[in-house]
């Protein structure tokens, strides 16, 4: 057997919000959704047009309340080619949140709080 990374998922309370951010941020497009026939949920998979790895953002109707992420000790990792340039970018958008600059990488939040790791292309 030969398992392969596929898809990873965050909740959020405001998709549209979260669109938004991750485009404008990271540049994550929506390459397909999945919406309920009762409006239960959406689910939008957002893809760096690079890769078959996607983020599933997952919105839940009968959850407006914020979603408890414990100790945020969990994040997304991606790499860029302009490591300065996506800082002060992130930096100008007011969401960076953890600049590890002992390792050469940084942290920025998104729209519900989840943790996303800016690693340099080259290290």
């Amino acid at each position: 057997m030969n398992y392969t990374f596929n898809h990873f998922n965050f909740n959020v309370c405001d998709l549209q919000k979260s669109l938004t951010f991750y485009k404008e941020a990271l540049g994550l497009e929506v390459v397909r959704k999945k919406e309920a026939a009762d409006g239960s949920f959406i689910l939008a998979y957002l893809g760096d047009g690079k890769s078959d790895f996607t983020l599933e953002l997952t919105w839940l109707k009968d959850h407006p309340q914020k979603y408890d992420l414990g100790e945020e000790e969990f994040h997304l990792a991606l790499t860029v080619n302009d490591y300065e340039a996506s800082f002060k970018k992130h930096q100008a958008m007011g969401c960076v949140c953890f600049n590890n600059e002992a390792m050469g990488i940084y942290f920025i939040n998104d729209p519900d709080g989840y943790w996303i790791e800016i690693v340099p292309l080259k290290r």
